[in-house]
């Protein structure tokens, strides 16, 4: 695909070396082609707890050491990359999402923190209720576990994922209109995954995918901060996908071409939400940069050494 603008690597080399945490560098090797799966997952393990659950701040604004439901995401989006290794950390993760999953099969946005461990945390994390079952949560894990589950049939064949599966699929069922626009990115990612093993996704795909704005224009995040919002390639990343299928090719390549432009002169990506402490905003800005640039090699856009 041909694009007006061209990703700098060797200026998004500088920038992770610069100021990437060991993870997200660890991630951009493994993207070139220059680390291993291996590799990668040692990192992860400084995130990793001895519950099975990942906590640490693997998720920025969460500055919390405690095993939390997104920390868990954000490894599993780990293992995804290290595909197709298999980790028995992945299912044991799986084990942890049982104990602290609700009885009608969701987890909670978030489990409890208080005291100086909320510190330089996200308000919104520890305003969240652990009694109350999360759609936003519970999809966008149990679609990331079944992307990890392609290789790794510990985690496809897990009970957790059975029960989350179903409580998705209850609550999805009962949307008549896509709901916060962040949950609705995970409800449609969720649908997505399981469009080929699960018969009743596609059919939800679809019609909840017809809220997405024809001409790709972006959807406002309410509550969020000044112009933060969801765009295309942030509710579909990657081609291939049953829900590529039903967006405007056009507006997807508009997409990509402001995607390339917007790395930053100092060679990486930023993110247009509010962080909630100085680490925060600088370990964002590493995984934004390897996150554009996966999504731009896996459209075959090829990646300039120099300007």
């Amino acid at each position: 695909m041909d694009l007006t603008h061209t990703p700098n690597l060797t200026g998004a080399c500088a920038f992770m070396t610069t100021h990437a945490r060991l993870l997200d560098r660890r991630r951009f090797e493994l993207l070139r082609g220059t680390g291993t799966p291996a590799a990668v997952v040692t990192a992860l393990d400084a995130y990793r707890n001895g519950d099975g659950g990942y906590g640490w701040a693997l998720e920025p604004d969460l500055r919390s050491a405690l095993s939390q439901p997104v920390g868990a995401l954000l490894a599993f989006e780990v293992f995804e990359e290290c595909g197709p290794a298999v980790f028995a950390r992945a299912a044991q993760l799986c084990d942890w999402l049982e104990s602290v999953t609700r009885p009608d099969g969701g987890l909670p946005f978030a489990l409890p923190t208080t005291g100086p461990d909320a510190a330089g945390s996200a308000p919104f994390w520890a305003a969240a209720d652990p009694d109350v079952s999360s759609l936003h949560m519970t999809s966008e894990l149990a679609g990331a576990a079944h992307r990890v589950g392609r290789d790794d049939p510990a985690v496809r064949d897990h009970p957790w994922l059975a029960r989350a599966t179903a409580f998705c699929r209850e609550r999805i069922a009962a949307l008549v209109r896509p709901p916060h626009v962040i949950e609705f990115r995970f409800v449609l990612d969720f649908l997505d995954t399981v469009h080929d093993t699960h018969p009743w996704a596609p059919a939800e795909l679809e019609r909840l995918a017809a809220f997405l704005p024809k001409d790709g224009s972006p959807l406002p995040v309410d509550g969020g901060a000044e112009g933060e919002a969801l765009r295309l390639l942030d509710f579909s990343p990657l081609p291939g996908r049953p829900l590529r299928a039903l967006l405007d090719p056009a507006a997807v390549a508009a997409e990509l071409d402001r995607l390339a432009a917007d790395q930053r002169e100092d060679g990486g990506w930023t993110v247009d939400w509010v962080s909630h402490s100085p680490a925060a905003a600088v370990e964002w800005r590493g995984y934004a940069t390897v996150r554009a640039l996966t999504i731009l090699r896996a459209h075959g856009i090829p990646l300039a050494h120099d300007r």
